[in-house]
């Protein structure tokens, strides 16, 4: 593939706001089916500053116009495709102004996927697993016109008991304020 070519996908891309991709994405982007091959052209995406690894197998497209403040959740979507994600715990508390401490370079998702720990070069992506029903799930968040579903104040509250998360951070006052 050459890199002109690329970079035109890669807009087409980015005018429809998606800047974060995984290698299947990229392999169906660029008409790969030869893994050799594509990793050969990611790599040189890489070192020519176009693609920026975020973690292994998600790529960030630098020049991306649509980039920016909810990018971390574009990641954290990407990462657990498929399964129902929001955010919650200190993250949404944090948000909704009812916990002393802003995490300004971590965010906290909830998730029917596995558990794990993203560092990436933009933050850090926590994801929780949940045995909640995904109607429940539905119910019990909202969107907002982010990439990822926000949990009400109260499940967020629920979601840091249920988890064990410390709770002195919080103020009770705030969690029943409307």
């Amino acid at each position: 593939m050459k890199k002109s070519e690329a970079i035109k996908k890669l807009l087409e891309y980015d005018k429809r706001s998606r800047c974060v991709f995984t290698n299947s994405d990229l392999a169906k982007i660029f008409h790969q089916d030869n893994d050799r091959t594509l990793r050969a052209g990611i790599k040189r995406l890489q070192e020519d500053g176009l693609l920026i690894r975020m973690i292994n197998g998600v790529y960030l497209f630098n020049l991306a116009q649509s980039k920016g403040s909810d990018t971390l959740e574009q990641i954290a979507k990407t990462i657990r495709r498929g399964e129902y994600n929001y955010i919650s715990l200190e993250s949404a508390l944090s948000d909704f102004g009812v916990i002393s401490q802003i995490p300004v370079d971590r965010l906290t998702v909830m998730t029917t996927g596995r558990s794990g720990e993203f560092k990436t070069p933009l933050g850090t992506i926590e994801f929780t697993h949940t045995k909640r029903d995904p109607m429940d799930i539905i119910e019990n968040t909202s969107l907002v016109g982010r990439p990822l579903r926000l949990a009400t104040k109260q499940t967020a509250y629920r979601d840091l008991k249920r988890v064990g998360r410390n709770t002195h951070l919080v103020s009770k006052d705030g969690l029943y304020e409307n």
